[in-house]
């Protein structure tokens, strides 16, 4: 049986809120989620997600990151990525993305996938406004704070996804 939905979490624990895609999906395993849905924490290894994505088993991925966007921290996105265009923050030479396995955020995971010949499904990002990046262990307050919304917000693409075939993102923006 074919997974239709992949929630990947994104980032390095060792640099305060990049850790955030981590601890959503730290907190989603412990839910009930169905069996159509797989959690996994990808961590620093976006290379090893773009090889997951190239099998085209997932109609729909859902990446969960830290994402710097302007706003307070803490603030939670929800991005429709629509994966011919570009995901914001993306790295791109005229070769391709800048490739680096400890850092490849979700636009350079999605290039590679392409460079590799493969086709993602629908791709949407929660991400979250972070409040520092510097070296260190731990999610700031308001980052911390928004984990549970940023996870309940997962909890409903995954559901608007399997129910309908597609999300309205809209209903789940800010």
């Amino acid at each position: 049986m074919t997974s239709r939905v992949l929630i990947a979490g994104i980032g390095n624990v060792f640099h305060g809120d990049d850790g955030f895609g981590v601890e959503v999906v730290s907190r989603l395993s412990t839910r009930d989620l169905p069996p159509e849905a797989v959690v996994a924490d990808y961590g620093i290894r976006g290379v090893h997600l773009a090889y997951e994505l190239l099998d085209g088993a997932y109609e729909t991925t859902i990446f969960v990151d830290a994402m710097k966007r302007g706003e307070a921290p803490g603030t939670v996105y929800v991005l429709d990525a629509d994966p011919a265009a570009s995901v914001p923050g993306a790295a791109h030479s005229d070769e391709g993305p800048v490739l680096d396995a400890h850092g490849m955020h979700p636009a350079a995971v999605l290039a590679l996938l392409r460079r590799l010949g493969g086709t993602p499904g629908r791709i949407y990002v929660v991400g979250c406004e972070p409040l520092t990046l510097e070296e260190g262990m731990g999610l700031s307050e308001p980052v911390a704070a928004a984990v549970d919304e940023a996870a309940r917000r997962v909890r409903e693409l995954v559901s608007d996804a399997l129910e309908r075939g597609g999300v309205d993102v809209s209903r789940h923006s800010r």
